[in-house]
């Protein structure tokens, strides 16, 4: 039985993929794509999202998005768009579920303070490290380090990637180089990714009260469907009223680029995944949604990630991160054994050190931190 017969010719297939790195006898009863989704999904590092930062720390309440819940809303969103425009369902769902792997506790705030700790050993770039997890930190398999995914797997996950980094990384880092596109699997993915935390996050600012309605109003594309539903539903208000406004949302943005995404593929005239490879970006907003999408942005950047008591809780993290990765790379011996670098190799330990910080919940990274500078706690 042929599982992707139903694909158009430009999708990834299992079939034609270049493969694993290394070789593994056929899944059978599942095509390679759909292994590769079980794999991230059983991961030690998957589980850790739950206790990720997306906006807000876990314990600053528990009905806030994590790293967790909000992969698997960018799955949901993605394999929409993947069955309209007849992509591979299984490639964008593992995809989407493994994007943020790499993430560090903290969220964003937590990525900048590591990388500000490497700067001299190379940076932290946290695609980076979600293709570092999945390539080489999960330890499952007998026969190699990793999850040993699919290549197209992998390069969806590296969406962004430094031209220094990508000389390092051979093929998978080429198409920076070359400045070629992924499949469209992995631009899906991709904008899967934003069209979620733009509009997650509104919700979150609402429930936290770091958002108002009023501020909102003053959004074009937010006023415009708020008063959609307040038409459709008169008297509606609360969060019966956010939730009917965030899903109209997400939906037009949802339609908007399936039906830009289908002009352009079509004006593209792609048979292969090679076309799509020389072509540029086709999984795209139209212009006009591109605008209102910008606009979302700008909103939430300006109000919401800079918010004041956002920014108290940043500048813990980068303290926190900070404090941790000087504590141990100038005392390694406080590390956990498989941690700990035998020679003394600054660069080495030092990425080692990111590597075990960036595996960390944002509650682990809080209690690592008073273990070593709170002298009351074990």
């Amino acid at each position: 039985m042929n599982l992707e017969a139903h694909l158009a010719p430009y999708a990834a297939r299992s079939t034609a993929s270049r493969g694993r790195r290394f070789s593994e006898d056929s899944p059978g009863s599942r095509t390679e794509f759909q292994r590769d989704r079980d794999r991230i999904i059983h991961s030690t590092a998957f589980r850790r999202l739950e206790y990720k930062t997306q906006v807000f720390v876990n314990h600053e309440g528990d009905l806030f998005r994590t790293r967790l819940t909000h992969s698997i809303e960018v799955a949901q969103i993605a394999r929409s768009i993947a069955r309209n425009l007849r992509l591979n369902e299984d490639l964008i769902e593992a995809i989407s579920l493994a994007h943020d792997l790499g993430h560090t506790p903290f969220g964003h705030a937590g990525q900048d303070a590591l990388n500000a700790c490497m700067k001299n050993h190379g940076g932290f770039e946290h695609n980076l490290q979600s293709l570092r997890v999945v390539d080489a930190l999960e330890e499952r398999y007998g026969a190699f380090d990793g999850l040993n995914l699919m290549f197209e797997t992998r390069e969806g996950i590296l969406k962004h990637c430094s031209l220094p980094n990508a000389k390092k990384l051979g093929d998978i880092g080429q198409r920076f180089i070359d400045k070629k596109q992924p499949t469209l699997e992995a631009q899906v993915a991709n904008l899967a990714d934003e069209i979620a935390y733009n509009n997650h996050d509104i919700d979150d600012g609402l429930r936290s009260g770091l958002l108002t309605q009023a501020q909102l109003d003053e959004i074009d594309f937010y006023a415009r469907h708020h008063r959609e539903v307040g038409a459709a539903y008169p008297g509606i208000s609360g969060r019966r009223a956010i939730h009917e406004t965030i899903r109209r949302m997400i939906n037009a943005l949802i339609v908007d680029l399936i039906q830009a995404s289908q002009q352009r593929i079509q004006q593209a005239e792609l048979k292969t995944v090679d076309d799509v490879r020389n072509a540029p970006a086709l999984i795209t907003f139209s212009e006009p949604m591109q605008a209102e999408a910008a606009s979302l942005k700008r909103f939430l950047r300006d109000n919401l990630y800079q918010h004041y008591q956002v920014n108290r809780m940043t500048s813990k993290a980068r303290r926190i991160i900070g404090e941790l990765f000087n504590a141990f790379m100038g005392e390694p011996k406080l590390l956990p054994p498989d941690y700990q670098v035998a020679a003394a190799e600054v660069a080495q330990q030092a990425r080692k050190v990111a590597d075990y910080v960036a595996g960390m919940t944002d509650r682990y990274a809080m209690r690592e931190h008073r273990r070593l500078f709170v002298v009351d706690e074990i």
